[in-house]
């Protein structure tokens, strides 16, 4: 009898991490039995506790006992780590385990339609996007678009010609970059020959000790909130600041330059560097936003960036 009353009072929940789709199944009679349990079955380390947990439909804090009785069973909840934050993207990386059902197409057509609701509400909202994101907006048919955003299809087909030509600018930026790189490369190739060349044979060289100096990161401990998809970015994209939004962005600069010189597999300074592009990158793109916000602004009466007001794009996508 005493196990059945106390079976009555347990609640059945649903937990995972942030960027895992691996999920547990507890039972908890209380808030703090399902924090303490979460962090178990999710092999959450003691260092990163306390937890948040929030509501996997839309993160919600749960952090009142009433609220967390007054839940249905079966709630899904996402465990967030000290430091870690929710994020509305938590929902497009989960969608196969909120919604088992909703196939590939579904969840494409999902994207592009938020994608299209934040140009609804501000077209600068092109200069915080990422490349992919800018992408999956070209490649929506211009018909399906002019719906969605109530525009003329002519419209439509300026503002795409508008995202390409801010795809390929990035795309020009970058070759730009790894061009300089190159040329600097070539520079110390050179001074490194003509150094060489002027040493007198005779004198032998005396080897350097290697000296560590630490820079180099060794801990293997370190963790990162980073997804796997944006760190592959970091690590295998030239100029990877370049493709990633700045909500990334910023997650890349809130990052402990230790733990991401880890998690990339590289030294302390070539991940301050990284972190230092991403910096300039976002400053670059919020000082746009707040360059068109300005112009707005001496607009007469405009709530939004004016669609009639786009130039005509004359480059093919």
């Amino acid at each position: 009898a005493e196990r059945q009353m106390m079976a009555a009072r347990l609640k059945r929940c649903v937990v995972r991490r942030r960027d895992g789709p691996e999920q547990h199944g507890v039972a908890a009679s209380c808030l703090r039995e399902l924090r303490d349990k979460a962090c178990g079955v999710l092999a959450i380390d003691k260092a990163r506790e306390p937890i948040t947990l929030v509501l996997a439909e839309d993160g919600t804090i749960v952090d009142d006992e009433d609220y967390f009785l007054c839940l249905p069973s079966n709630t899904k909840f996402v465990a967030l780590a000290k430091d870690e934050k929710w994020s509305s993207k938590i929902l497009d990386s989960g969608t196969s385990w909120l919604s088992e059902s909703v196939d590939e197409v579904d969840s494409a057509a999902e994207k592009w339609k938020q994608l299209a609701g934040q140009l609804k509400d501000d077209l600068s909202n092109i200069i915080l996007m990422s490349e992919e994101d800018l992408q999956v907006l070209i490649d929506v048919p211009r018909s399906d678009l002019a719906e969605e955003l109530a525009q003329s299809e002519t419209k439509i087909q300026v503002l795409q010609d508008t995202l390409q030509q801010v795809l390929d600018r990035r795309e020009e930026e970058r070759q730009s970059r790894q061009l300089l790189e190159l040329y600097l490369e070539a520079l110390k190739t050179e001074d490194s020959v003509l150094s060489k060349v002027a040493e007198p044979e005779a004198a032998p060289r005396k080897e350097m000790d290697v000296v560590d100096t630490g820079t180099r990161s060794t801990d293997t401990s370190a963790t990162t909130v980073l997804s796997d998809q944006v760190l592959a970015a970091l690590k295998e994209k030239p100029a990877p600041e370049l493709c990633l939004d700045s909500q990334d962005l910023e997650l890349v600069l809130k990052e402990d330059t230790a733990a991401l010189a880890s998690a990339l597999g590289w030294d302390k300074q070539k991940a301050g560097a990284l972190q230092e592009a991403c910096d300039q990158e976002l400053s670059k793109r919020l000082k746009q936003v707040q360059t068109l916000h300005s112009l707005r602004s001496t607009s007469k009466g405009k709530k939004t960036l004016p669609w009639g007001d786009w130039p005509s794009s004359k480059r093919k996508k």
